[in-house]
C-alpha cells in the first residue's frame, strides 16, 4: 500500500533552547505547513540545513543555517545524506510532497522519481503571502 511521506523545510525562526525539532521553528509558515503535514501524510519529516532529515520527535539545539546561502556542492552533499535516509522509508508508488524552497528540493525531486516515487510541490511558483494562504485553507478544510 502506498504511503504519503511530507517534507517540511525548515526556517530561520527559532526557540533559543533544546527541544523537539517540531517546536523549535516557530514562523507561522513553519506552525502551517507542519499541521498540514500531519493531516495529510501517513508521516512526515523536517529538511533541517544542518541535520538532514530530521525526525520531527528529535530533540535538538538551535542552530542557524541555512541551504539559501550554501554553494551548490554543499546542497547536493546535503541531498545525498537525505536521500540515504529517506531510502528506508520510501518504496516505489509512495508519494512525497515537498513543502520547501527551491535551494531544499532542487536536487531532490528527480533521484526520488526515479526511485519510483511521485513527488509533489503544491505551493511551487507561490511567494510566502500566497503559501500561508494556500496552507490555511487545506488546515481550514
Amino acid at each position: 500500500m502506498a504511503k504519503t511521506i511530507v517534507l517540511v523545510a525548515c526556517v530561520s525562526e527559532k526557540r533559543n533552547r533544546r527541544c523537539a525539532a517540531k517546536d523549535l521553528y516557530t514562523s507561522d509558515w513553519f506552525c502551517k505547513a507542519s499541521a498540514y503535514a500531519r493531516r495529510s501524510g501517513d508521516a512526515w519529516y523536517i529538511l533541517s540545513a544542518k541535520h538532514g532529515l530530521l525526525d520531527p520527535n528529535a530533540e535538538i539545539d538551535p542552530y542557524n543555517e541555512t541551504l539559501n546561502t550554501m554553494p551548490a556542492a554543499s546542497r547536493r552533499a546535503w541531498t545525498q545524506r537525505v536521500l540515504r535516509s529517506l531510502e528506508p522509508l520510501l518504496k516505489p508508488g509512495d508519494v512525497v510532497v515537498l513543502l520547501a524552497g527551491t535551494k531544499y528540493r532542487e536536487h531532490l525531486i528527480e533521484p526520488l522519481q526515479r526511485r519510483g516515487c511521485r513527488v509533489e510541490v503544491p505551493m511551487a511558483g507561490l511567494r510566502i503571502g500566497e503559501q500561508l494562504s494556500w496552507l490555511k485553507a487545506q488546515i481550514d478544510r
